[in-house]
């Protein structure tokens, strides 16, 4: 839930991933955080991602980047693996040398997609597909970090930016724009949020019924064209995270 401690120092920022789809907008939202560049901060280098957050001394680490395509991923294992594994890994242990707090994005799909409305008491798993497999194993790394908040989620671009969106996957999935503040605010307060998991996303709907929001015309479609194996319902349940947000608000407003 939420310590009640007010800071009396201005808390410092990092945002991996900064220039990807949910770190410009956090970046926009956070204009006081810092996002090293990938040329600045490898994930897959543990040195590279040593010395930048050493250099920063960040108070939280905000670990957005992520090797996303899940189609992708069946035929660039080595490389999602490299990222999603290996630099979570590094960003981890990197949190550890500097005393950060790792707030670590993770996804929806860490379930089987079986029974949908998931807490963050659920078991994951088992994993579908290779992208599922990845971002399950780097919440364990993510746990190697002494203070971290894993945060699991899912988001669009602000425009829907596909012909077809499936009718028969069920998601608490929104666009990126509605689902960045949410994060944003359980970051700036993430020193308070004594929450180890939290489910932050929006009701639970089709893939199709979210597309149409912003794209009237996309034609309805079923997974089976995905080409790739995907859950069927993976809404997860965001009671925990509005009780969060809820006193969150509360202590803003005292």
């Amino acid at each position: 839930m939420v310590n009640r401690v007010r800071s009396r120092r201005q808390v410092k920022i990092l945002i991996t991933g900064g220039s990807g789809r949910l770190g410009t907008e956090l970046r926009d939202l956070i204009p006081d955080s810092v996002a090293p560049s990938s040329a600045e901060l490898n994930l897959t280098d543990a040195h590279s991602v040593l010395e930048a957050v050493r250099r920063e001394q960040p108070d939280i680490i905000v670990h957005t980047a992520a090797y996303t395509n899940v189609g992708g991923a069946e035929k660039e294992r080595a490389k999602c693996w490299a990222v999603n594994v290996e630099g979570t890994r590094h960003i981890a242990q990197a949190a550890n040398q500097v005393g950060a707090k790792l707030v670590h994005i993770s996804t929806d799909y860490v379930f089987d997609g079986q029974t949908g409305n998931y807490s963050e008491s659920d078991t994951p798993g088992p994993v579908v597909n290779y992208y599922s497999l990845t971002k399950l194993v780097a919440e364990e790394a993510a746990r190697a970090a002494g203070s971290h908040l894993i945060i699991r989620t899912s988001f669009r671009p602000r425009k829907f930016a596909y012909p077809v969106a499936f009718s028969d996957v069920f998601t608490g999935q929104d666009y990126v724009d509605i689902i960045a503040p949410e994060i944003a605010l359980a970051v700036r307060h993430a020193l308070e949020i004594s929450d180890e998991v939290l489910h932050i996303a929006t009701e639970r709907k089709s893939v199709y019924e979210l597309a149409r929001r912003r794209k009237p015309d996309v034609r309805e479609g079923t997974r089976a064209e995905a080409g790739v194996t995907l859950p069927g319902d993976v809404s997860l349940n965001t009671e925990r995270w509005e009780k969060v947000k809820a006193m969150l608000i509360s202590d803003a407003q005292s």
